[in-house]
C-alpha cells in the first residue's frame, strides 16, 4: 500500500504526517528544521512513500531540495489555492500536514511550480538587484520632494543621479536639511554602483535563452528586462495560454462580478510580483520607443488614468511576450496594436 506525507514547514521547525491510501494516519511528528533529522524519520517509509507534499513558505529551498537528491518525488503545496472544510473549529500543524497528504492522495494538491535549483541563485540575484533598484528609487522621490518643498525644484530622476555631495551646499543652506539631502545623494550613489556590480555579474554569466531572445525585439526592452522574464518564468510550456500567464504576471483585473456589480475581490496578489515590475517597466519603456503603444496608452489614459492605463498595456505586453515565445516569432506593432 502507498504512504503519502505532508510537511507543514514553519521557521525552526517542521510537522511530518504521513498517511495510506485509506487515509488512516501512519506517522505524525514534530520535527526541527534539519534535513538529517527529516531524512531519518523518512527512511523507514521511503520505499512505500509515492510521494511529499510541501507547504510552500519562504524557506522551502533547503527541504526539497535536500530530498529531491535523496529521491523522493516531491510537490510544492500553494497554500493560497488550498481549501480546507469551512465547518473546522480548531486546526493546528498537526492538522495541516495531514491535510496536505490528504490532498495529495486524491490527487487534488493545488502545486506551485519547483524551480530548477540549478538556475535558481542567478533569479534570486536578479531579485535581489530589484530590491536594490526600488531602495534607490525611494531616496530619489525623497530628494525630488526635498528640492520641490523647500526651492520649489523640479529634478528628474537622471538629474538627482548626478548629484555630488558638495552640490547638496549650493542649493540648501539648513545644515539639517543639507545633511539629510547629502545622505540621500550618498545612498543613491552606493546603491547605483552595487546595482551596476549585480548586473554585470549577471550578464557574464547568464544568456539569453533561444526561446527568450525574441523578448529584446519589443522596442525597450534590453537583455537586463528580458533576463528578469526568462529567469522569472523559467518553463513557459507549463501555462495553458496567455491568460494565464497574464494572470501569473498579476496584469489582469482581480474581480467578482454578478449581475453587472462588483461582489468583491479574488486574491490580487496571487502571482508573480517580479514578472508584474517587469511588464510595468516595459510599459513605461515602449510608450516612449513605440508610437503605437503610445497611442493606445494615451487613449486608456483619457478612459481611466495612467495607472490604470500602464496595466493595461502591460497585460498586453504580457500576452504578446506569450505568443512570441511560444511561436517564435519577434514584435510585430500591426499584430499587437491594430
Amino acid at each position: 500500500m502507498q504512504l503519502y506525507a505532508g510537511i507543514d514547514l514553519h521557521s525552526s521547525n517542521n510537522y511530518l504526517g504521513i498517511i495510506n491510501t485509506d487515509n488512516k494516519r501512519i506517522f505524525g511528528k514534530r520535527l526541527p528544521n534539519c534535513i538529517e533529522t527529516v531524512r531519518l524519520a523518512l527512511e523507514p517509509f521511503r520505499q512505500k512513500l509515492a510521494g511529499i507534499a510541501v507547504e510552500s513558505t519562504y524557506n522551502w529551498y533547503w527541504l526539497v531540495d535536500g530530498l529531491q537528491s535523496d529521491g523522493y518525488k516531491m510537490h510544492l503545496a500553494n497554500p493560497s489555492a488550498i481549501q480546507q472544510y469551512e465547518g473546522l473549529k480548531h486546526t493546528d500543524d498537526k492538522w495541516d500536514s495531514f491535510w496536505l497528504a490528504h490532498m495529495l492522495n486524491l490527487g487534488i494538491l493545488p502545486q506551485g511550480y519547483i524551480y530548477p535549483r540549478e538556475r535558481r541563485p542567478i533569479r534570486d540575484l536578479m531579485r535581489r538587484r530589484l530590491t536594490f533598484v526600488n531602495q534607490r528609487t525611494s531616496h530619489i522621490l525623497s530628494l525630488q520632494s526635498m528640492f520641490t518643498r523647500h526651492l520649489a525644484l523640479q529634478l528628474n530622476a537622471n538629474e538627482i543621479k548626478k548629484l555630488k555631495p558638495n552640490d547638496i551646499d549650493k542649493l540648501l543652506n539648513d545644515p539639517f536639511s543639507a545633511l539629510a539631502a547629502k545622505n540621500n545623494v550618498c545612498t543613491i550613489a552606493f546603491l547605483g554602483t552595487k546595482i551596476k556590480q549585480m548586473e554585470k555579474a549577471i550578464l557574464e554569466t547568464t544568456k539569453l535563452d533561444k526561446q527568450f531572445e525574441v523578448i529584446t525585439s519589443i522596442p525597450g526592452v534590453g537583455k537586463v528586462l528580458g533576463l528578469t522574464v526568462m529567469l522569472e518564468g523559467d518553463d513557459f510550456s507549463r501555462f495553458p495560454g496567455p491568460g494565464n500567464y497574464a494572470s501569473y504576471c498579476r496584469c489582469v483585473k482581480s474581480e467578482k462580478i454578478s449581475n453587472k456589480k462588483k461582489k468583491g475581490q479574488g486574491n490580487r496578489k496571487n502571482g508573480n510580483k517580479y514578472l508584474a515590475w517587469a511588464y510595468v517597466e516595459a510599459a513605461h519603456m515602449i510608450i516612449r520607443f513605440c508610437p503605437e503603444a503610445n497611442r493606445f496608452y494615451q487613449r486608456k489614459k483619457a478612459k481611466t488614468n495612467g495607472a490604470v492605463a500602464t496595466k493595461a498595456l502591460a497585460n498586453k505586453l504580457a500576452r504578446a511576450t506569450f505568443c512570441m515565445m511560444r511561436d517564435q516569432t519577434e514584435f510585430d506593432v500591426e499584430k499587437i496594436f491594430q
